[in-house]
This record gives C-alpha cells, sequence and structure tokens, in this order.
C-alpha cells in the first residue's frame, strides 16, 4: 500500500492489520481496554506538541490520534456494533444539534446566548444517552469520566456543582478553605497520622483546583507549565554545578537554593 491524504486508506490499512492469518499479530491481540491507555497518551501528545508550538510534530501526533479512533471503530465494526462512518456520523450530527445557531433558526449569536442554547442541548443529550443506556444519569454530578485526569475530573465536578448553586462568590473564601485544608494537612503530620495527611493532601488539591476556577485558569494548564518551569530552573542548577566541576547529588541543598533564587531572576529580567 502506500501512503494517501484519504481517510479510507488509513481503514483499510487498519482492517488489513486486524486480518487473522495475514495481519500483524500485535494488532489483532488488541481489545477496547488494551488499547484505551494508548488513545489518551496520544491526547497528551498532541497537546505537548501545541505546547511546544511545534507544527510538524502536530502533524505526526494528530495522525496518531486519529489511527487511534481508526483502531476503535475497526474493533467495533468486527463485533458487529459500529464502524468508522458511524462515529463521524455521530459526531456531525452531534455539531449540528450543538449549533442550532449556525445551521438552524434559532435567533442571536451572543455568547450568552450561544452557551445558553449550547447547555439546553446538552441536557437533552444526556436525557437520551440515560435512556439508551438504562442509566441514571440525572444527578447533577453525573457524565464525568472517571478516567479523566484528577485535576480535570475535580474541575469539571466543581463546574457542575457551581451550576446548582453549591459554590462560593468570593474567590478569597477559597483561599480561606485552602488555609483551613493546609491546617488539616499539619494537624494530621503533628500527630504523626501520615496516611490521614495524604488523604487530607487531596481536600487540599481539590480546594486548590476550586481556586483556579474561580480565577478563570485551566488547572491542568497551570501545573503543566509550572511543570514546565521547575525543569527549566533545574537545568540551570544543573548547568551551573557542572561548570563549578560538581553535580546535584554532591552539592549542598543551600548551593542549590542560591542557584534556584538566580535563575527566577534571570528568568524575571531586569
Amino acid at each position: 500500500m502506500t501512503p494517501s491524504r484519504d481517510i479510507a486508506r488509513l481503514i483499510e490499512i487498519m482492517a488489513a492489520l486486524r486480518t487473522p492469518g495475514s495481519g500483524c499479530a500485535w494488532d489483532l491481540a488488541q481489545d477496547f481496554a488494551s488499547i484505551a491507555p494508548y488513545t489518551i497518551e496520544e491526547a497528551y501528545e498532541v497537546a505537548d506538541a501545541i505546547a511546544r508550538g511545534d507544527r510538524a510534530d502536530l502533524v505526526d501526533e494528530l495522525g496518531d490520534l486519529l489511527l487511534q479512533v481508526v483502531f476503535h471503530a475497526r474493533m467495533a465494526q468486527e463485533e458487529g456494533a459500529f464502524e468508522f462512518g458511524d462515529v463521524v456520523e455521530a459526531i456531525t450530527a452531534k455539531m449540528i444539534r450543538r449549533h442550532p445557531h449556525v445551521f438552524a433558526d434559532e435567533a442571536g449569536q451572543s455568547p450568552e446566548i450561544v452557551k445558553g442554547l449550547w447547555e439546553r442541548v446538552k441536557v437533552e443529550e444526556k436525557a437520551a444517552r440515560a435512556a439508551r443506556s438504562g442509566r441514571d444519569e440525572q444527578g447533577a454530578l453525573a457524565g464525568v469520566p472517571t478516567t479523566l485526569p484528577a485535576l480535570t475530573r475535580a474541575l469539571k465536578l466543581q463546574q457542575k456543582a457551581g451550576r446548582v448553586g453549591f459554590d462560593w462568590n468570593d474567590p478569597r473564601a477559597v483561599i480561606a478553605k485552602i488555609r483551613e485544608e493546609a491546617d488539616e494537612v499539619e494537624q494530621a503530620l503533628a500527630a504523626g497520622d501520615r496516611t490521614h495527611a495524604g488523604a487530607e493532601i487531596g481536600d487540599l488539591l481539590f480546594a486548590v483546583v476550586n481556586l483556579a476556577r474561580h480565577l478563570d485558569a485551566d488547572p491542568e494548564r497551570s501545573l503543566r507549565e509550572t511543570n514546565l518551569k521547575f525543569e527549566r530552573r533545574f537545568g540551570f542548577i544543573e548547568r551551573a554545578l557542572a561548570v563549578r566541576g560538581t553535580t546535584p547529588d554532591a552539592a549542598t541543598l543551600d548551593e542549590m537554593e542560591a542557584l534556584w533564587t538566580e535563575a527566577k531572576t534571570e528568568e524575571r529580567g531586569p
């Protein structure tokens, strides 16, 4: 087979890989559960390419993510459940349904009206999904996948609770909650109960996510940027120590703290 810009070629390739006898042994051994972690990983790699501004890499990573969709669709087709065309039809129908202000005769296109339309359609979709599956999806917190990254799931749970009035009106109240949770961690440590302290750290993280939400900051993105900042500054420490002929494990904490402060000063500039 030769490469192609046509999605049909990718579907053909996946079908060939999943054909018993002539296909790929690894691909044939996979199922939905074994492929799911790769799907999540590829989505993160797409986000990473975007964060780095690497458009060439983004092409590759989007291709890898698209392959995951084709892979799942092929396995579903083999079961007689659905196929790739059904996936495309489902998302196109959803986009049309969720944008009546574009594809139908709904009046008004202000951001507030659009948001209201979007929320109304999502409520209708949730009811239809519950009717199909037989699951109770009527609770205010229903529909938040447990497989989401913890920070993102905390944010979505808080957003849903906020829509029904379970929320603070002032970010300063959230800061007070953060202090309260930090005090509870400290109390658990003072009591020598590290297990309880660990549980309290979960409460502390949840409160910090809440503060990020009140400040319109994405906690996943905020932490991702801090991770990059930490890597950058620690790299500065390693390079500075290498010039001195030493390494972090041979340096004192005071030396590294001084270099950390220097890295922060350099980043901030004059």
